[in-house]
């Protein structure tokens, strides 16, 4: 399963556990603020990550990033894995 594939599972999960939904389709270009999380739902969703994945890109960077887009958040995801 690729790391885009998994962000998808567990966005939808913690999409669930927050009693959300999904506004739209999920594209590469669909604004974080538009996924229907919010602030716990991401919490939750990056928690999830890492317990999966066994790494939470946002510890590990140097500087702070906040990705605005959904391809943005998966990128970082991506550009973090080589270092596991």
């Amino acid at each position: 399963m690729s790391y885009r594939e998994k962000i998808v599972e567990l966005l939808h999960e913690a999409l669930f556990i927050t009693e959300s939904e999904l506004s739209g389709e999920l594209q590469d270009m669909t604004p974080l603020l538009g996924t229907g999380l919010d602030s716990l739902g991401f919490a939750i969703l990056v928690a999830r990550l890492e317990e999966e994945l066994g790494f939470d890109p946002f510890v590990e960077m140097d500087e702070a990033v906040y990705p605005r887009v959904f391809g943005e958040f998966v990128a970082i995801y991506d550009k973090h894995s080589t270092n596991h």
